[in-house]
């Protein structure tokens, strides 16, 4: 069995990327691994653009976004930018005919995603999400054993994702006021991922919750805090499964720790982006950790591995594995798994019923399927 990542069997896709920070070059080595070009690169002026430019090692700076989006040599355009500005940048994009790949949050409200999902479905471009956690190869083979049976029914599942960057009253960044990231930061940020994760893996979706959320500092180097540290979430699925999310951005020595655990009526599956090698099993006879080998892996898995079993892959691999697939739905394939603008949608609305219920003292909160 071949561990080749999938040709995506077109020719070199061109694309600009809006924003130079850490996401932008992310961005930019995925887009490379998947045999694109990064055309030009625009940032909010333009000798920010150039700057930019030159270390991102693009062909051209732009003046700004419009002109990059105007360019009839770009593809695609990636948004990398604050999340207040992800709205009107996908949306002049998708009007200039262009696919977008574009940073969650999609938006800081449901109402503008749902209008940014029906522009895309209109112009019949590939609008895509990265969430890419998605793209690791034991997510999917968890994903494969929970469809066939494995797993037995869904009881309950305990996940959470903590990170400490936002730990001391001295952390600061532009997340933290909402005029820039939106009225939710830790949830919105991370929090998004983990229920993306949770039901791409399960196949259920969250169908009620009751969430109570903190933010441990009022202010931060200067600035007054308007969003949350922490959010706690009691969930129910549509099967009935309950159980709990935790999402906090000040635990003490958690760098990205993003965990599932599922609880089903045969098995328990765990898995930890940390530890992105492996997949823990667990039974009434025996638990056992299964380590990663395209030789033995579901189809769906051994397509994503493009090392051989004990060579270690992570995030960037999972990203550029994620942009191997939009690569190929450009050229008109359908990818298995590919995170979608509706997606964005979804974890919008998961937020707002977040925050409602969070303001309402954490009353329990319908999420519409």
């Amino acid at each position: 069995m071949t561990t080749d990542v999938i040709d995506s069997g077109i020719g070199t896709i061109r694309a600009g990327i809006l924003g130079g920070g850490f996401m932008a070059r992310v961005h930019r080595d995925a887009t490379r691994a998947a045999g694109g070009a990064l055309i030009a690169v625009a940032t909010t002026d333009p000798d920010g653009s150039v700057r930019a430019s030159a270390a991102l090692g693009a062909a051209r700076a732009a003046s700004d976004a419009s002109e990059l989006i105007s360019s009839a040599d770009i593809d695609i355009v990636h948004v990398c930018t604050p999340n207040a500005s992800h709205v009107p940048l996908a949306t002049e994009a998708l009007r200039a005919g262009k696919h977008v790949v574009c940073e969650k949050p999609l938006a800081t409200s449901a109402a503008d995603a749902r209008e940014l999902v029906a522009l895309a479905d209109q112009a019949g471009r590939v609008a895509a999400v990265p969430f890419v956690y998605r793209y690791h190869p034991m997510v999917r083979e968890a994903r494969a054993r929970v469809r066939s049976g494995e797993l037995g029914d869904l009881l309950s599942l305990d996940c959470s994702y903590l990170q400490d960057w936002m730990l001391l009253p001295e952390d600061d960044d532009w997340r933290t006021r909402g005029a820039l990231g939106g009225p939710s930061r830790a949830f919105a940020d991370i929090g998004s991922h983990l229920c993306d994760l949770v039901e791409f893996v399960t196949g259920d979706r969250i169908a009620a919750l009751t969430a109570r959320t903190r933010t441990v500092f009022g202010e931060r180097a200067g600035h007054p805090v308007d969003t949350e540290d922490i959010a706690a979430l009691l969930v129910e699925t549509a099967s009935g499964a309950i159980g709990t999310l935790l999402v906090s951005q000040t635990a003490a020595g958690r760098k990205n720790a993003l965990t599932i655990e599922l609880h089903g009526s045969r098995e328990t599956m765990r898995f930890a982006q940390e530890r992105p090698e492996e997949l823990w099993l667990g039974s009434r006879r025996e638990s056992r950790m299964l380590l990663r080998d395209p030789g033995v892996s579901s189809s769906d898995s051994a397509r994503l591995q493009r090392l051989p079993a004990g060579h270690p892959m992570g995030y960037q691999d999972a990203f550029d594995a994620f942009m191997a697939d939009v690569h190929s739905a450009v050229a008109g394939g359908e990818p298995e798994g590919l995170p979608t603008f509706a997606d964005g949608l979804r974890a919008a609305e998961l937020t707002e019923a977040v925050l409602a219920s969070a303001a309402d003292g954490g009353r329990w909160t319908e999420v519409a399927a």
